[in-house]
């Protein structure tokens, strides 16, 4: 068995490294089938050769992230190994340089996968920015804090924050109170958002003026929306026609980013994803970005990340039966007239 030793900064605690129980590092011998242990600021790592590798450049991101004073946890970790298997992983340091924005604690709001980074930069750079991808990678998030910062930096005057009212197989029609009581649901994720960066009492204070409105897609039709940054939710479950309709409300100043996960789509039988056809509709035109996500950039439970690859397994297993059914159908009737002719 092989063993390499790694020398820690002196800044960097031991003890941050290893986790609470020592839970960082057993979670990097499991994933690594390596075996890890530590004195004063050297590290010592034993197993194969090409495991030892892999965990040093590992560790080398690892603490990288505490040099700059952030929190190494499970998904830091994870991630980490995950990219380093596929690539290296030599472009996660960059992670943790750049702050989105600032919530209502005062702690700042970074991105935590490199998908996420690029979805920033994209945000950075663009009218028209939208984020695919499955649940929990941030899209949502990460727009609601890039428009806080828009708006106190005074890049735009309001922030317009919508979603299609489509329900995921609930009725909600019965619910109690006046129209805004029954929207409300729809909209709670957006409210949340809002809520961590703002802090309820500024954002209450901020929609009673006017300045943050969150409204449902049906809201947006006929106006021209100047000097905003506008966030379109769900976007899975708009039609083609709500698509179109609220990208062309854009109007001087304002940018819109659009969010969505095409796997959850809850439109009727029959009813096209306006996501999925502006996909194709819009992808060469100046000004506007693609950014897709994937379950590595999945920043909630890891079991999460492993939820959407079952899925996706029984997806495409689903699809290619789908498939093989359609090819035998076609198949009978050239055998049929086959038969007939001889």
């Amino acid at each position: 068995m092989n063993q390499r030793q790694i020398e820690i900064p002196e800044e960097i605690s031991l003890a941050d490294f290893f986790g609470d129980f020592d839970s960082n590092v057993k979670l990097l011998e499991k994933a690594m089938s390596v075996s890890i242990c530590g004195r004063d600021n050297i590290i010592k790592i034993s197993g194969d050769e090409d495991n030892l590798e892999k965990c040093s450049q590992v560790v080398d991101v690892l603490m990288s992230i505490l040099e700059k004073g952030e929190v190494i946890d499970e998904q830091k970790i994870l991630y980490a190994i995950t990219m380093v298997q596929e690539n290296g992983g030599f472009d996660l340091k960059m992670l943790g340089d750049d702050c989105v924005a600032i919530n209502q604690k005062g702690a700042p709001i970074k991105t935590k996968t490199l998908g996420q980074k690029q979805y920033v930069e994209a945000m950075k750079e663009n009218t028209i920015v939208f984020g695919i991808g499955p649940a929990g990678t941030g899209k949502t998030y990460l727009a609601v804090a890039r428009a806080v910062t828009a708006l106190r930096n005074k890049e735009v005057s309001r922030i317009i924050l919508t979603r299609p009212a489509v329900e995921a197989g609930e009725k909600l029609g019965f619910l109690p109170g006046d129209l805004q009581n029954k929207v409300d649901p729809y909209l709670r994720p957006l409210y949340d958002g809002m809520y961590e960066m703002l802090g309820a009492e500024s954002f209450l204070k901020n929609q009673e003026r006017g300045v943050i409105e969150v409204a449902p897609l049906a809201y947006m039709r006929g106006r021209t929306l100047d000097n905003a940054f506008i966030i379109l939710d769900e976007a899975q479950n708009t039609t083609p026609e709500q698509m179109k309709m609220f990208l062309t409300r854009i109007g001087f100043g304002s940018q819109a980013i659009i969010t969505g996960d095409i796997t959850q789509i809850d439109l009727p039988d029959g009813k096209k994803s306006g996501l999925k056809e502006a996909q194709k509709i819009l992808k060469n035109i100046e000004g506007i970005a693609f950014c897709k996500f994937s379950e590595k950039d999945v920043v909630r439970h890891p079991l999460v990340q492993k939820i959407i690859k079952a899925y996706e397994k029984y997806d495409k297993e689903q699809e290619m039966k789908k498939r093989h059914d359609r090819d035998i159908h076609s198949e009978q009737p050239k055998r049929n007239r086959d038969f007939n002719r001889n």
